[in-house]
């Protein structure tokens, strides 16, 4: 049994179409857990009820934390560390392998523009630290002998019917209502960006390969170094439109921020758009050379197909 926890987001959805390639029994854990594919067990659980994430892990072989919460920095410092500690203390109890799959935040703003799987932890914003605590959780367990677990991080991300993009929210989707494309800070930075197919395609191949844990892994990445105004010419080109497109100031975030929640969160992250911030997933080519990883145009040429 593969279990993933989380299921009903960008990377679970996708995630859940790799798994048969590895086993025939596959749990989809969330809220309103739904079908990928037809053979899944369906599980409802709120992941902060401990006794929930206890039962929804029983017979798992290997779980996957893939959870989403709301973009919001009282939300994550609430629920963030109380599953993390419901996740590890169940899969210790049941003996399962545990993989989590994260993000950048808590690398040194001053090491983005060569990210690798050694670059410091040293959180510069309070949602990065958020991400440090549960690595640092996760890996105390690992050092102590306890538990068995790898961390999969990926760069900001794009793909096909993903909604959480802000690549596909600020470009793709203007464009395709008539408008300017926006971008935080300076389109003139390197910006790297996980195609969603490929990080999940390389998640389950990570889990299902016994050298792999205990250790960060960075999803495989187009190693290009792209910027901002080329993924907005690159969208135009594709969309058959003009490449117009706005730069949006820190200042601009945070008025917007005094009227909308989600925008209100943006600044503090801002730092990853007034540099480079290029994305290294050499250690994950090296391992495994024959894993074809999607270049951006291919990558932005299935956005726009799908349409979404």
């Amino acid at each position: 049994m593969q279990t993933i926890l989380g299921s009903g987001g960008a990377i679970g959805n996708v995630l859940a179409k790799e798994l048969p390639s590895y086993t025939d029994q596959v749990r989809l854990v969330a809220r309103h857990p739904k079908k990928v594919n037809n053979t899944d067990e369906l599980f409802t659980a709120d992941l902060t009820d401990k006794d929930a994430v206890n039962n929804a892990v029983k017979g798992s072989k290997v779980v996957y934390l893939v959870a989403g919460l709301t973009y919001n920095l009282k939300v994550w410092q609430q629920k963030w560390p109380v599953i993390m500690k419901n996740v590890i203390s169940a899969c210790k109890q049941h003996d399962a392998r545990l993989v989590f799959f994260d993000n950048i935040y808590m690398y040194d703003e001053n090491s983005l523009d060569n990210i690798t799987e050694e670059n410091p932890i040293n959180p510069p914003s309070k949602k990065g630290k958020v991400r440090a605590d549960l690595v640092n959780m996760l890996m105390n367990e690992v050092k102590a002998g306890k538990l068995t677990a790898m961390i999969v991080r990926a760069a900001d991300f794009y793909g096909p019917e993903i909604n959480s993009s802000m690549l596909q929210e600020t470009v793709y989707k203007n464009f395709k209502k008539g408008k300017k494309a926006n971008w935080l800070a300076d389109a003139n930075k390197i910006h790297s960006f996980t195609y969603v197919p490929d990080a999940a395609k390389a998640t389950a191949l990570l889990a299902n390969t016994a050298d792999a844990y205990n250790q960060v892994w960075h999803a495989p990445t187009d190693d290009a170094k792209i910027t901002g105004i080329d993924l907005i010419n690159m969208f135009a080109k594709e969309m058959d439109v003009k490449p117009r497109y706005s730069i949006i100031p820190k200042a601009m975030i945070k008025l917007i921020g005094l009227f909308n929640p989600i925008m209100r969160e943006i600044p503090e992250m801002m730092y990853q758009n007034d540099r480079d911030y290029f994305f290294n997933s050499e250690k994950f080519r090296k391992r495994f050379p024959d894993f074809r990883i999607t270049s951006y145009a291919e990558g932005i040429k299935e956005v726009v197909k799908t349409g979404k």
